[in-house]
């Protein structure tokens, strides 16, 4: 007898129905087809005591199982469920009329078990999409796949509660999660304040200016002068994700198994930082079975990077494409596969080995040229790439134990911030490419939201002539004082907008370091 059941194959940030079509008929052997990997070849010997051990058998025939389309390489262990399903319906132990309305997916324990699978968000959008009405996955995975509607998600704990749903005698409910109401009610749930951070208001004024804009960070400063502490609050300033961005950001999240146990929607922008001994595939993505990387789990989010020059030259080359592209794509010999990564790059690093160059009280001891070697271990390129260059200074005593200098806290910042975003929405409106803030913008935008004045433009040429900058250089510093100007409320980029983003370029000045 033949029957159909269907799973899902996560490709990238989406996935692909596939059809397990399963024969038994008289003969001996059993069949694998379709371009499993050795995970999915396996599965017999979990599928065979499983069955056993909840009081079923295997049947002691021919069994050929095709996972179609055939062309499509099938890995992982989450085909078990589809599998034991269509054996079990094929040999007539199992009898359910309207198996085809079911996306079925889990990996199976040798008593009958179903174990957590990855990709749970992207293959409940796709069986939304071809009209499934039903999908029966783990129950740790049954609240994210539950954020799509129009279908029933059902989370099952065991094979035996599987059998029981498709022969409706089961007790079990489908799961129900109000999306939008766990959303906004969790939102603006922020573990950090930029309130904790005393003194260091030039700092977050240059961290709401790359906020404001999403313009990308490099914090220069001694051990102990709040470089990390000011990072991790840069997400309480940004403005709150949209229902969109949550998805978008979950899904990638769901292909990684990123996502918390019984996890719905992510509520917050993520901040993802990777230690300085990352591998530039696990910086990127990809490997043998694809996934995505710290800059896509990043996305709609910030990335920091602390300690920039302790990351290997080659992981941090790697960075140049997508902080201009927005996205990554894995290439290999079989199959291509991109992935978001829209994100802030916010960077931080001692101005030389010792950590007290520039110190107003402490001497550095590094020898001569050290410094200067120690920051040409971050490339040109990629420090042309990052708008603002901040030297953070050490947090005087008296401002320390002041208990009365009350520091403005994130949500008064965040007001602006949002403020200066809608106006750049507004502006992109008519754009023909989507982007939503200044950053983001090409050359060609540049020419048409970006026009400055004659004494501007004599300030800024003068500025490129002394300090040598490049022409990626120049765009950037017209995309950051027209944020500058955003949070003004100013419709032209006038000269104090535009001298306040020249001094954003640290790194660039002549004899920086010596």
């Amino acid at each position: 007898m033949l029957v159909k059941t269907y799973g899902s194959a996560v490709f990238g940030v989406d996935s692909t129905t596939i059809t397990v079509e399963v024969d038994v008929s008289s003969g001996v052997k059993y069949y694998m087809v379709g371009l499993p990997d050795n995970a999915v070849k396996e599965s017999w010997q979990r599928i065979e005591t499983a069955l056993k051990q909840i009081g079923y058998k295997m049947p002691n025939k021919k069994i050929v199982i095709n996972l179609a389309p055939a062309d499509i390489r099938k890995e992982g262990s989450a085909y078990d469920l589809p599998m034991a399903v269509g054996i079990l319906a094929a040999s007539e132990q199992l009898i359910c009329e309207n198996i085809e309305e079911y996306v079925i997916m889990g990996e199976l324990s040798l008593d009958g078990g179903i174990q957590p699978i990855k990709g749970a968000l992207p293959i409940a959008i796709q069986a939304r999409k071809e009209k499934f009405k039903n999908l029966i996955i783990p129950k740790v995975n049954a609240r994210e796949a539950a954020i799509v509607n129009d279908i029933n998600v059902y989370g099952v704990e065991n094979l035996q509660e599987v059998i029981e749903i498709l022969e409706k005698r089961s007790t079990i409910e489908p799961v129900f999660v109000d999306t939008r109401t766990e959303f906004y009610e969790n939102m603006s749930n922020l573990p950090f304040d930029f309130a904790d951070v005393k003194g260091q208001e030039n700092i977050k004024r240059s961290l709401e200016i790359a906020a404001a804009g999403g313009h990308n960070v490099i914090l220069i400063g001694p051990p102990g002068a709040g470089k990390t502490m000011l990072a991790k609050r840069i997400p309480t300033i940004l403005p709150p994700l949209t229902l969109f961005e949550a998805l978008e950001t979950t899904k990638i999240h769901s292909v990684a198994g990123a996502l918390q146990a019984n996890g719905t929607l992510l509520y917050q922008r993520p901040f993802r930082s990777p230690h300085h001994t990352v591998s530039d595939v696990a910086l990127v993505g990809g490997g043998n079975n694809p996934q995505p990387g710290e800059i896509s789990l990043a996305h709609n989010g910030v990335l920091f990077l602390d300690e920039l020059p302790e990351f290997k030259r080659t992981v941090l080359e790697v960075l140049r494409q997508p902080l201009e592209d927005r996205n990554v794509t894995i290439s290999r010999a079989k199959f291509s596969v991109t992935y978001p990564s829209s994100f802030m790059l916010i960077a931080s690093m001692n101005p030389c080995p010792c950590g007290y160059y520039n110190h107003p009280d402490k001497e550095c001891v590094c020898a001569p040229g050290v410094v200067q070697k120690y920051l040409n271990k971050i490339s040109g390129p990629l420090l042309d790439r990052i708008d603002l260059h901040v030297e953070v200074t050490p947090v005087s005593i008296d401002k320390l134990s002041d208990d009365n200098n009350t520091a403005e806290r994130s949500e008064s910042i965040r007001e602006r911030v949002i403020r200066a975003r809608e106006i750049q929405i507004e502006r992109y409106k008519q754009a023909e490419d989507s982007i939503h803030c200044n950053a983001q913008m090409s050359s060609q935008h540049l020419r048409t939201y970006c026009q400055i004045n004659t004494a501007a433009k004599t300030l800024l040429n003068k500025a490129m002539e002394r300090l040598n900058l490049s022409a990626r250089a120049y765009d950037r510093i017209i995309k950051v004082a027209r944020t500058i100007a955003d949070l003004a409320g100013s419709e032209e980029i006038k000269i104090d907008h535009l001298a306040e983003a020249i001094h954003f370029r640290s790194l660039d000045r002549e004899n920086w370091a010596g």
